[in-house]
C-alpha cells in the first residue's frame, strides 16, 4: 500500500483513540464533579416574568430565582411579575405570601421646553448621554433638570417611557419599577416611589431660590410654604427642594394646593385588585 496513504490511515486511528480517551475522561469528570441543582431553582424560573430586566437587584431571572432559592432573596422582587408571582414564589418557597407594595418610576423634573431656560442651544444626537458631554449638564441651564433626549425611553423594555415637551414622563399603569430607565439616566436623577403615592414633588433643584427662578419658571424655590401648612409634618424643604415623607403623607394634597411654584404634582392612583 502506498506508505502516503498508510501515513493519513495512521494518524486518523490516533486521533480517533486520543478521541475517545480525551471523551471518556470528560465524560467521568462530569460525573465526579456534578452538582445537583435544586429542582426549586427551575420551579421559580418559570414563576418569574422573564424580562431580565434587573429591578430586582440581580443579573437576570436565572440569577434571582437561585438567590431566591438560597434564601437570599425575598419573593417579591419581580416588578413585572406583580402580586401573582410573589404569591407563587412564595408557594415554591413555603413561605407565606409576601404583602406587595407596587412602585414606579419618577422623573421629578418639571423644566419643559415651556419653563426651563437653556444654557445654550444644542444639535448633536439627541441622546441624553452624548448632550451631557456639553457643559457636564447639558443644553438646559438647570443642572438638575432632565435632559428630555430619551435616553430613558430607549432603556425601558415597556413602553412606559415617553417624552413629553422636553421632560420624560412615566407612564405609571405599564411602569414595572425595573429602573431600567434609572441606570440609563446620565444624571440619575429618576426615583423609585409607591405607586399609591398621591403627590409628588416635580423637582430635584438644590439651587437656592433665587438661581432657580432665574434658570427655571417650574423650579423649587425653598420658600417653605408647604412644610408650613402641611397638616401631618410629611413634607419638609431640604437642600432648597421639598421632600416628602411617604410614610406620614396622606395624601390630601394641600402642600400641592399651597405651592407658588405649583410643582407639587397630584398623581392619578388607581385601586388595586385585592
Amino acid at each position: 500500500m502506498n506508505p502516503d496513504i498508510m501515513n493519513i490511515i495512521y494518524a486518523i486511528l490516533v486521533l480517533g483513540i486520543l478521541g475517545a480517551v480525551f471523551g471518556g475522561l470528560l465524560a467521568f469528570a462530569a460525573k465526579i464533579f456534578h452538582v445537583e441543582e435544586d429542582e426549586r431553582i427551575g420551579q421559580v424560573r418559570e414563576c418569574l416574568a422573564g424580562a431580565n430586566c434587573g429591578g430586582c437587584g440581580y443579573a437576570g431571572c436565572d440569577a434571582y430565582a437561585a438567590a431566591v432559592v438560597a434564601g437570599e432573596a425575598p419573593p417579591n422582587k419581580c416588578g413585572p411579575g406583580g402580586s401573582k408571582t410573589a404569591a407563587a414564589v412564595a408557594a415554591i418557597m413555603g413561605l407565606d405570601a409576601v404583602p406587595d407594595v407596587k412602585y414606579v418610576a419618577y422623573v421629578p423634573c418639571s423644566g419643559s421646553c415651556d419653563t426651563a431656560k437653556n444654557f445654550f442651544d444644542y444639535e448633536g444626537p439627541k441622546d441624553c448621554v452624548a448632550a451631557m458631554r456639553f457643559g457636564n449638564k447639558g443644553p438646559k441651564a438647570c443642572q438638575f433638570s432632565c435632559i428630555g433626549f430619551g435616553t430613558c425611553v430607549k432603556a425601558c423594555q415597556f413602553d412606559a417611557m415617553h417624552i413629553v415637551n422636553g421632560v420624560a414622563v412615566v407612564d405609571r399603569e405599564k411602569c414595572t419599577s425595573c429602573m431600567a430607565c434609572a441606570a440609563a439616566c446620565p444624571k440619575q436623577i429618576i426615583q423609585k416611589v409607591p405607586y399609591e403615592q398621591r403627590v409628588l414633588v416635580g423637582c430635584r433643584s438644590n439651587d437656592k431660590g433665587a438661581q432657580t427662578r432665574k434658570l427655571c419658571d417650574a423650579g423649587c424655590i425653598g420658600c417653605m410654604k408647604c412644610q408650613r401648612e402641611c397638616p401631618h409634618e410629611a413634607i419638609k424643604v431640604v437642600n432648597n427642594v421639598a421632600v416628602i415623607d411617604y410614610d406620614k403623607c396622606t395624601g390630601c394634597g394641600h402642600c400641592a394646593e399651597v405651592c407658588p411654584r405649583q410643582i407639587i404634582h397630584p398623581q392619578k392612583v388607581y385601586v388595586q385588585d385585592a
